[in-house]
């Protein structure tokens, strides 16, 4: 019997994806450079490594900002991981730890013997990559140009306040010009020295 393992993702950015650690040392961390690349704010450029040594997978934590944990109990040291075990990285990521046996001598089916295949159906696009809370942006978004109407709608919101300005300053010229034209200055304005 032999045994492969792997790291399934159970929160972040792909859950459900899958991770071979067929290697001899695999790391995990937000740099592209690393054998597991996880674009989030809480994991460290080289957060972990995990090394496969006398049939084990060993995990260790490369001195990241917000640690690793194994089953909720932060790690300091290199810890042998266990089927079934929950890796966790910062608080947003975390992956099961598995152990696939298998036997390599084992028969394998023919394909002469496999029921035909149904027919193919049309591949269909997958959708857009969905971002996450922790996602660390690749750049700045693109900012689409704004509509004609909305573009109309910015140009005459100043012209309606310039001309509403103005209207209001000829309307209180016009008053006291009005006011002073009258001598009606004590009966509008009582308080002026000399009104009473």
């Amino acid at each position: 019997m032999s045994t492969q393992y792997q790291l399934v993702m159970r929160n972040g950015p792909n859950p459900g994806a899958t991770y071979s650690l067929d290697a001899a040392q695999s790391t995990i961390g937000r740099d592209p450079g690393n054998t597991i690349s996880i674009n989030d704010a809480e994991i460290s450029r080289y957060h972990v490594r995990l090394t496969a040594q006398g049939g084990k997978i060993v995990l260790e934590d490369t001195g990241s900002t917000n640690g690793t944990m194994v089953n909720g109990k932060r790690i300091s040291g290199p810890h042998v991981l266990k089927a079934g075990e929950l890796v966790a990285l910062g608080e947003g990521i975390s992956f099961v730890f598995e152990a696939l046996s298998f036997d390599p001598d084992a028969t394998v089916v023919s394909s002469s013997s496999q029921p035909a295949a149904a027919p193919r159906q049309q591949p269909v696009a997958p959708p857009p990559p969905q971002a996450y809370a922790g996602q660390v942006p690749a750049g700045p978004a693109p900012v689409a140009p704004p509509s004609a109407s909305q573009t109309g709608k910015r140009s005459a919101l100043p012209v309606a306040l310039g001309v509403s300005a103005l209207v209001l300053i000829c309307a209180c010229g016009a008053f006291f010009w009005w006011v002073d034209a009258t001598l009606r200055w004590c009966t509008f304005f009582p308080f002026i020295a000399g009104c009473g």
